[in-house]
């Protein structure tokens, strides 16, 4: 792994860092946009008290901190492919380069001594599970990475409920943050309860110390935070364009690994933009409460 020097200084000072992804540079937002939000979250890290340190695989080599120039790379450069944990060895032998989901960016940033990360939305167990068995590699991941991840639930696409059991299942800890129901990803929340709520960036960097002074399996941290009611998406237009987009993916027959984006795809079109409005709030409102939550942590260490 390649560490900036201001990343890695603070690793070794015990100077709070938080990791961000880098898919959403790569594949969830149209250019320039998405160098502007990049430059953005990295501001906001940094404006919450932390180091902001994006992931990503460049010429095979994982980076952990991107300059200037690596940033612009991932906004711009065609062909990058999206890197989960299974894929970062076939990209380091083969000298690729790529943008790090979920899972990768965990994986990476926890190597590199990382212990927050904030993100969109968490992938998880897709609907008709029973049929075609189909789960993010993102619940796997996060049964074995001792990391705090600071999202707006899983994505909505997604069958949430079942989610929810496998993450309890896997000994996965889900803490709503000043919330008694899982957010929605694009919608306040799902519905769906937690069993633990927190009010303070203290609270969760207190939980991050239970975990490390009770041992066990080096199993992740949920903070789920949810987007605020005034920036969420309409929740009767997310239901209606969902069930057209889940009937058009039916019918086209899409299936693994292009029936996320092709979902998200069709939301954006769907609700004229609105849903990745509600999205990068979701990813603003993380990345500053993962700064503090990583200021916490560091204060108390």
């Amino acid at each position: 792994m390649r560490i900036t020097d201001e990343v890695a200084e603070a690793i070794a000072e015990g100077r709070p860092v938080v990791a961000l992804e880098s898919t959403i540079i790569s594949h969830g937002l149209p250019q320039p946009r998405n160098l502007q939000v990049a430059v953005e979250l990295e501001k906001t890290v940094r404006e919450a008290g932390a180091v902001p340190a994006t992931i990503a695989v460049l010429d095979g080599v994982p980076r952990i901190g991107l300059d200037k120039e690596g940033l612009e790379r991932i906004a711009t450069e065609p062909g990058l492919r999206k890197l989960g944990f299974r894929d970062l060895a076939p990209a380091a032998a083969l000298r690729l380069s790529g943008a790090t989901t979920v899972s990768g960016t965990s994986f990476l940033a926890a190597r590199a001594g990382i212990r927050v990360f904030a993100t969109g939305g968490l992938g998880g167990v897709h609907r008709g599970w029973t049929t075609v068995q189909d789960e993010s590699a993102d619940l796997d991941t996060l049964s074995r990475t001792r990391i705090t991840v600071v999202c707006a639930g899983v994505k909505s696409i997604l069958d949430v409920p079942a989610t929810l059991q496998r993450l309890e299942t896997r000994q996965v800890g889900v803490v709503g943050y000043r919330t008694d129901e899982f957010p929605g990803f694009y919608l306040h929340t799902s519905g769906e309860p937690v069993d633990w709520r927190i009010e303070t960036p203290e609270d969760a960097a207190g939980i991050m110390r239970a975990q490390d002074a009770l041992g066990g399996p080096e199993t992740a941290l949920i903070v789920a935070n949810p987007v605020p009611v005034a920036d969420q998406l309409d929740p009767a237009l997310h239901d209606r364009v969902l069930a057209e987009a889940l009937a058009a993916a039916d019918a086209q027959g899409v299936t693994g690994q292009a029936i996320t984006p092709f979902l998200l795809e069709y939301l954006v079109n769907g609700t004229g933009g609105a849903s990745l409005e509600a999205n990068l709030a979701a990813v603003r409102g993380n990345a500053a409460l993962a700064g503090r939550i990583a200021a916490a942590f560091s204060r108390e260490g």
